[in-house]
């Protein structure tokens, strides 16, 4: 198993950037399929970014393409998401999940393992 820790969340201005980080435990990190999901309060767990094993292949939802980026450094067990043009929409608990297979990397149910979720705040 891997245990995951999001960090980077904070309150930002509209058009501001943050970077979340997602460091993961063990050394199998690049065995796993990443991703990031957000819950905004009243609202389901809804799908980001995700982001393969060798990292060569990437996925984005329509609502963030163009303005996150999603990237993995497997040499530290950490993935990110750098999050710019940020809009007040944007605001959520984000969660970094994990899995060894992933048949739809846009769905909650493929991931086995997730973070506690960090706090983002976007403010108009």
């Amino acid at each position: 198993q891997v245990q995951l820790v999001e960090s980077g969340g904070g309150l930002v201005q509209a058009g501001g950037s943050l970077r979340l980080s997602c460091a993961a435990s063990g050394r199998t990190f690049s065995s796993f399929h990443m991703g990031w999901f957000r819950q905004a309060p009243g609202k389901e767990r809804e799908f980001v970014a995700a982001i393969r094993r060798s990292g060569l292949s990437t996925y984005y939802a329509d609502s963030v393409e163009g303005r996150f980026t999603i990237s993995r450094d497997n040499g530290k067990n950490t993935v990110y998401l750098q999050m710019n043009n940020l809009k007040p929409e944007d605001t959520a608990v984000y969660y970094c999940a994990a899995d060894r297979t992933i048949g739809s990397y846009s769905s909650t149910s493929s991931y086995d393992y997730w973070g506690q979720g960090t706090q983002v705040t976007v403010s108009s």
